[in-house]
C-alpha cells in the first residue's frame, strides 16, 4: 500500500500501472464509508502477494488527483492498467464484491511466471531464458535477464532484450545502465558529479555526451537531489 499525493501520482500510479495493476482508493478522514472500505481494500489487495498494488489518496489534501478522476463522491475506487482506467466503483462494498473486483485485475499465474519467480529466487539465468521461450515479451523475465547481462558485461544483449517491451521507469534505468556500459562510462575514479560536470560542457553539440549525461541521471533516480539540479542545468544549456 502506498499513500499517493498530487506530486507522486504520475510515478506511483500512472507509471507503476504499466508494470502491475494499481487500485486507487480516493478517501477522506471525515468519510465514514471510507473508513469501512479502506481496511477491506488493504486486506484484499495484500492477499494478491504483489500481483495488484493499492494506492490511497486523501482527496482533501490532493485535489489534483481528485480532479483527474472527476470525483463527485467518495469512497471512489479506480483500477488502472497501462495508465488507463479499466474498472471502477463508488461507495462502500462488501468484501466479497471487492475481492471479485480485485480478482479481475490479477492475471492467473502462467508457467512463464513460475519460471521467472524461480529464476530470480535461484539466480538461474537458464530458467529466465526458458520463460522467454514460452513468452518472448514477459516483462519480468526480460528485466531480470537484462540486469544479469549488464552485470555479466553484455550490455548489447540487455538492450536487445529491453527493446521487446514497452518503456517503464525500470526499463529506462536498465537501458541507461547498459548504454553507459557500452560507452565505457566509469564514475568510480572521478565520481558521478565530476563526470556530469564534464559532460555538461559538451551536451549542446555532442549527441553522445548528451545521451551519457541523461543516462547518468536516470541511474541516479528521481529521489536523488542531484537529478533535479542537473536536469535544470541541462535545460539551461540546451534552451
Amino acid at each position: 500500500m502506498t499513500d499517493v499525493t498530487d506530486a507522486t501520482f504520475e510515478t506511483a500510479v500512472l507509471d507503476r500501472s504499466t508494470e502491475v495493476p494499481v487500485v486507487v482508493d480516493l478517501w477522506a478522514p471525515w468519510c465514514g464509508p471510507c473508513k469501512v472500505l479502506g481496511p477491506i481494500l488493504e486486506r484484499v489487495v495484500a492477499a494478491t502477494d504483489g500481483a495488484v498494488e493499492l494506492a490511497k489518496v486523501n482527496v482533501d489534501e490532493n485535489p489534483s488527483v481528485a480532479a483527474t478522476f472527476q470525483v463527485q463522491s467518495i469512497p471512489a475506487v479506480f483500477a488502472l492498467r497501462d495508465r488507463a482506467v479499466v474498472d471502477a466503483f463508488v461507495g462502500a462494498q462488501p468484501e466479497a464484491s471487492v475481492a471479485e473486483f480485485v480478482a479481475r485485475l490479477a492475471p492467473a499465474e502462467t508457467e512463464a511466471d513460475r519460471l521467472v519467480a524461480e529464476g530470480v529466487a535461484g539466480d538461474d539465468e537458464a530458467l529466465l531464458r526458458k520463460a522467454l521461450e514460452l513468452q518472448p515479451d514477459h516483462a519480468g523475465a526480460i528485466t531480470a535477464l537484462a540486469a544479469r547481462r549488464i552485470g555479466a558485461g553484455d550490455p548489447d544483449e540487455a538492450l536487445a532484450l529491453l527493446a521487446r517491451i514497452p518503456e517503464t521507469p525500470e526499463t529506462r534505468r536498465l537501458a541507461a545502465e547498459a548504454r553507459l556500459a557500452t560507452a565505457d562510462v566509469d564514475v568510480a575514479d572521478e565520481g558521478v558529479e565530476a563526470v556530469l560536470d564534464r559532460l555538461l560542457e559538451r551536451v549542446r553539440d555532442d549527441d553522445a555526451a548528451r545521451q551519457e549525461f541523461v543516462d547518468l541521471l536516470e541511474t541516479l533516480g528521481p529521489e536523488d537531489p542531484r537529478t533535479a539540479r542537473y536536469r535544470k542545468a541541462l535545460a539551461a544549456r540546451l534552451f
